[in-house]
């Protein structure tokens, strides 16, 4: 009786330290195809990750070509995407809009929109990218989106982007997205929306005679696009291309030491059709080189900073209470 007594007891205290326990997250996963890893596709990785985490986790991504419709929702947060290697880890997609749903479709309606063309779609706050590349493949079938952000905080680092119009939908006035060493192409307004972001040292590439930006930045927004020590670059079929057009009236786009070739138009900018446009926008450059970057024939309504006025160009002014680890200036 003696024993069973002790035996019970000792099951009971087990039990108690076992619920006295915090229950702990992993804080990585690994996504292979080859069967290697913990799981075969990003999307499994990413479901997996807690709900509302409040820790950062790792989803490191195996070399390959990931056919995927990737979606971080906003209940997930706080996820990393490592890549193995930005050449050689692929995430991709043809969605465009207009295009047929196969399946489920989005809101009842039967078509992809440009919202919904997205390859990867990112709604949950504090997430990073890193060496990999996100591309739509749908070619130039109209707009195509390859990256569309939601989230706040976001980053993105030495990743490339590619696709044709609409390529990078830096979305939602309240989103605040960093992009530093990578490389984006398109054809037309291929970065484009309403968040406030910083482009720092990227390579941006032209495919077509058209336009690199449309932002939308609302009223209420004090910076919308910046790009600091950013190279603008063409294919050969590019040979006439604007800075950029504004979605919205309120657009704002600001260029910094920036070396651009001579695909760029000497007007620099356009107002969509729109003379009143030239009324809201802000839409200026500070020291920009290269053959495209000569500011003596810009548009009279856009703007040359002063090196005072640059100096407002920080991360502490840009982002607010957001502090990235490293400053553009």
């Amino acid at each position: 009786m003696k024993k069973i007594f002790c035996l019970l007891l000792s099951c009971l205290m087990i039990s108690l330290q076992m619920i006295g326990q915090p229950t702990t997250y992993p804080t990585s996963f690994t996504v292979a195809q080859d069967g290697s890893g913990n799981f075969k596709t990003i999307q499994e990785a990413v479901n997996a990750v807690r709900d509302l985490s409040q820790q950062q986790v790792t989803i490191h991504i195996k070399k390959g070509v990931y056919k995927e419709k990737l979606v971080i929702p906003s209940w997930k947060c706080r996820i990393s995407l490592l890549g193995e290697d930005k050449d050689s880890t692929i995430i991709t997609n043809s969605d465009y809009s207009g295009k047929a749903y196969a399946g489920l479709d989005f809101v009842g309606r039967d078509k992809y929109s440009t919202y919904t063309s997205y390859t990867v779609l990112i709604q949950g706050n504090d997430c990073t990218a890193e060496n990999l590349t996100i591309r739509n493949d749908a070619g130039r079938v109209g707009q195509a989106v390859a990256l569309h952000v939601e989230g706040d905080r976001f980053v993105m680092s030495n990743c490339k982007l590619m696709g044709n119009q609409d390529t990078l939908y830096a979305a939602t006035e309240t989103s605040r997205q960093w992009y530093r060493d990578c490389f984006i192409e398109g054809t037309t307004d291929f970065l484009f929306g309403e968040a406030t972001v910083v482009f720092q040292r990227c390579t941006i590439k032209s495919l077509s005679n058209s336009y690199i930006t449309a932002a939308a930045t609302t009223a209420r927004q004090r910076f919308g696009f910046v790009f600091f020590d950013c190279t603008l670059v063409a294919d050969s079929a590019a040979k006439k291309v604007f800075l950029g057009r504004p979605w919205r009236p309120n657009s704002k786009t600001v260029f910094l030491n920036t070396t651009m070739g001579d695909h760029i138009v000497k007007e620099g900018w356009n107002n969509w059709g729109n003379a009143e446009n030239e009324k809201t926008v802000l839409y200026a450059e500070y020291q920009s080189v290269g053959p495209g970057g000569q500011a003596g024939q810009r548009v009279s309504w856009s703007r040359q900073l002063s090196a005072k006025q640059a100096k407002q160009y920080t991360f502490k002014h840009i982002f607010g209470d957001w502090e990235p680890a490293v400053n553009p200036q």
